[in-house]
């Protein structure tokens, strides 16, 4: 390889498992490999569900061992969630998992202060019930919280973990619902009337700035050589997939396609009307001034969860069934809350089904079938909805992420859009937190030349959209929850 070309360490935290991958950049090559994979299993103990956040940073240090000597280390993981630590720097207790119960019913409560109608002109978050400032609402009462001197969002977490250096990375942070969209900096009268310290959070940092260094003890668990550098990403993985979202132009949709289906547009500046908060728009910060407005769609979670019931069949295997099974026969909310939490999925979508009147799928063929038709049919009404309410047309929908590699969402996906949807990468949070670390470093330019790199370096697959789009509008017709 050329001496032009360096190594980067992309940690990539995603809520079912974790990869350190190594990026290979030079001016005209972007080459990503897995150094290590390991699970990321949410443990429910008696005060509710729990992240494992020792078992993840064990697993960030053994990537790094496995990834051998690099130009730097990046991280990035799921948004919301955060660790909080005493005077002394050390964890109280782990991390509460945005599933847990304890929001239930809190947001009315934040609402009763500030009306839902002004947190959205202030922030311009759509409505979850986990976004942090829901969970610091519901932990104000609690010891830990009274205890606390430092708030972590997860990836900062295990960055102060590496570096010993404490910093709130933007885009992350975007998603707290504490962020001003439109001055990218804190919202401190909003957190005033909520009653929120934001001394609690370290100094804002931008994707590109410097993390510190590894510390020694960190070099020889991993037998690096230092300094390593850790150079700040785009923390929220979501930030780094659209980031590595292979599109020329402005006139595209995405689809961040895993757990979670992240459907909407990059703009630059947020769209905070009121028709905006209605649709359940999000206004999340991105790369070099722009905006994520999306809406979150359950995703991949519905059949991941479906498999687990179904003691893990082979998802080739059932693909290939579900792709023969009727069409748009029965069809769910993919965006309903009620399929927010874990358990019964494949009795919770047949009961959803039988409430609206549809005939209920049984077999595991015909509840796969239901949940992508779903999930493409609400990938298809936010990459609409988006365009109006943001004035802003588009030709194709770039998928990315793990549902890339699922050939018929992809499909469907293109006949509900009536759009083509190019497919590709499916590591795209990696890739984006690698060419942040490569243009940090001088390695690639702006953000349009961070996309072509990945135009001519990643397989792509282009999906056209197929028949008329009639049969989908009238199956969103049949959802009751419309």
């Amino acid at each position: 390889m050329s001496a032009a070309v360096k190594s980067y360490a992309a940690v990539d935290l995603g809520a079912s498992s974790g990869r350190v991958m190594v990026g290979r950049v030079g001016p005209d090559s972007l080459e990503l490999t897995e150094a290590h994979r390991f699970p990321n299993r949410p443990v429910r103990v008696p005060e509710g569900l729990r992240w494992d956040i020792l078992a993840l940073y064990g697993g960030v240090l053994d990537g790094l061992r496995a990834a051998g000597q690099v130009d730097s280390v990046g991280i990035d993981s799921w948004a919301v969630d955060y660790g909080l630590l005493d005077a002394d720097g050390t964890l109280l207790g782990n991390p509460v998992h945005y599933r847990d119960s304890r929001t239930d019913g809190v947001a009315e409560k934040v609402w009763a202060s500030v009306p839902a109608e002004q947190l959205y002109a202030a922030t311009g978050l759509q409505y979850a019930p986990f976004n942090t400032l829901y969970q610091l609402v519901a932990a104000r009462e609690s010891a830990q919280l009274a205890h606390a001197e430092r708030l972590l969002l997860i990836p900062d977490l295990l960055s102060c973990w590496l570096t010993g250096e404490q910093g709130t990375e933007l885009t992350n942070a975007s998603t707290t619902q504490l962020i001003d969209p439109r001055t990218r900096e804190w919202s401190y009268d909003l957190a005033s009337r909520l009653g929120v310290d934001l001394g609690l959070f370290a100094p804002l940092r931008r994707p590109g700035d410097p993390a510190g260094v590894l510390r020694p003890e960190v070099l020889e668990e991993t037998g690096l050589r230092g300094p390593v550098p850790v150079t700040t990403v785009g923390s929220h993985d979501t930030a780094s997939a659209v980031a590595a979202v292979p599109a020329d132009g402005e006139r595209f949709a995405y689809i961040c396609t895993g757990t979670w289906s992240l459907a909407g547009l990059e703009l630059g500046a947020p769209v905070l009307t009121e028709e905006s908060r209605a649709a359940n728009f999000t206004n999340e910060l991105g790369l070099d001034g722009t905006v994520r407005y999306l809406r979150n769609i359950m995703g991949l979670w519905l059949l991941q969860e479906c498999m687990r019931a179904w003691g893990e069949p082979e998802l080739g295997e059932l693909l290939l069934k579900a792709a023969e099974a009727p069409a748009l026969r029965s069809v769910v909310d993919a965006g309903d809350a009620a399929f927010l939490a874990p358990g019964r999925m494949p009795e919770r979508i047949a009961e959803a089904c039988r409430a609206s009147g549809q005939p209920v799928p049984v077999s595991p063929a015909e509840i796969t079938r239901c949940i992508l038709d779903s999930l493409a049919l609400a990938h298809r009404r936010a990459v609409e909805d988006a365009q109006r309410l943001a004035d802003h047309p588009v030709d194709v929908v770039h998928v990315v992420g793990g549902g890339t590699r699922n050939a018929l969402l992809c499909q469907l996906t293109a006949d509900a859009c009536g759009l083509p949807v190019v497919a590709g990468p499916a590591e795209a949070a990696a890739l984006g937190n690698v060419l942040v670390q490569a243009r940090a470093h001088g390695l690639v330019g702006d953000l349009a030349g961070m996309r072509h790199l990945l135009v001519r370096t990643q397989p792509l697959t282009r999906y056209e959209p197929r028949g008329e789009t009639a049969p989908w509008r009238a199956a969103q017709a049949r959802i009751v929850s419309e």
